[in-house]
């Protein structure tokens, strides 16, 4: 495993990343007033690149800052300071509604605790996100059941999520981030509430996914799932510690 140089000092803002990153970050800073003059540096210039097609994952211990960068990749937040670039669009700058914008079309959410609708079917789940971006409902139905049918979920369609296993419910959810068709897959502890044996199914499912095409980005603390990606990058005190490239 090669270790790449990592640089953590400020870089100058850049009028655009080169157009093989799907993902560049440069001297990206997260930091939270916590009241009486008290601030919490979460990220402190964070300098990254992710190329299209690229399977990554982001270790980092508790309060390391990995979970600040995975929200922020995610335009689920904005930074305080720094520039990040989303498949060639500067997307630190946007609003809270062009983030959400963003984040339907661009980004595939794949979750710890699956964020499955208890009353809703399979089906209903994955046509969620195409809810929200104006699809017409016969377009919608069969988008969702092609997603579903990638994962292996064909003849669940019809089941709600407490009629299926934990493994069947995370394949639900993968369905439901792959179903707009996105640019990057962001998958948070997408493991954690799986037996092993399942999680190695579901880790080969990611494997399949990115042969196809997919880039990935995992977020785990777990060094077993880490080893599954290209390339693993660490976060520690809210910095790149080291980034290891898998030869």
């Amino acid at each position: 495993m090669a270790t790449a140089e990592v640089i953590n000092i400020s870089q100058p803002h850049v009028s655009a990343p080169p157009e093989s990153c799907m993902i560049f970050t440069s001297d990206l800073w997260k930091t939270y007033d916590m009241g009486s003059e008290q601030q919490v540096h979460a990220l402190r210039g964070v300098n990254l690149q992710i190329r299209r097609g690229e399977y990554i994952a982001i270790m980092g211990p508790s309060g390391s800052g990995k979970s600040t960068l995975m929200n922020l990749i995610g335009c689920l937040d904005s930074p305080s300071r720094g520039q990040y670039w989303l498949n060639s669009q500067l997307v630190s700058e946007l609003d809270d509604d062009e983030l959400a914008r963003i984040r339907n079309k661009e980004i595939g959410f794949v979750f710890q605790t699956f964020n499955l609708l208890a009353r809703a079917t399979a089906l209903h789940n994955v046509e969620l996100p195409l809810i929200y971006a104006g699809m017409p409902a016969s377009e919608r139905v069969e988008r969702a059941k092609d997603a579903l049918t990638a994962v292996g979920m064909e003849s669940r369609m019809s089941h709600k999520p407490n009629e299926l296993s934990g493994g069947q419910r995370q394949r639900v959810a993968i369905a439901r981030a792959l179903v707009n068709r996105p640019s990057i897959i962001l998958a948070d502890e997408p493991t954690g509430n799986l037996d092993s044996q399942t999680g190695n199914e579901i880790m080969a499912l990611f494997d399949r996914l990115h042969s196809e095409g997919n880039t990935i980005v995992l977020v785990t603390h777990e060094h077993d799932i880490a080893e599954y990606a290209h390339r693993i990058v660490f976060i520690k005190d809210g910095v790149v510690e080291r980034d290891e490239v898998k030869r």
